[in-house]
């Protein structure tokens, strides 16, 4: 039994799962970011 996908379908899938990998990459990026701030903060005192 073979199940297909139509191409709408399959379009909004790979559009969904970009746009959540580009909002887990900023967010990963920010909290980077902040990580290495407070440890650059903490060496200066």
């Amino acid at each position: 039994m073979t199940t297909y996908i139509f191409f709408d379908e399959a379009l909004r899938m790979l559009t969904n799962a970009y746009l959540i990998s580009a909002i887990i990459l900023i967010a990963a990026s920010s909290i980077g970011l902040a990580v290495i701030e407070t440890i650059g903060k903490t060496g200066e005192h």
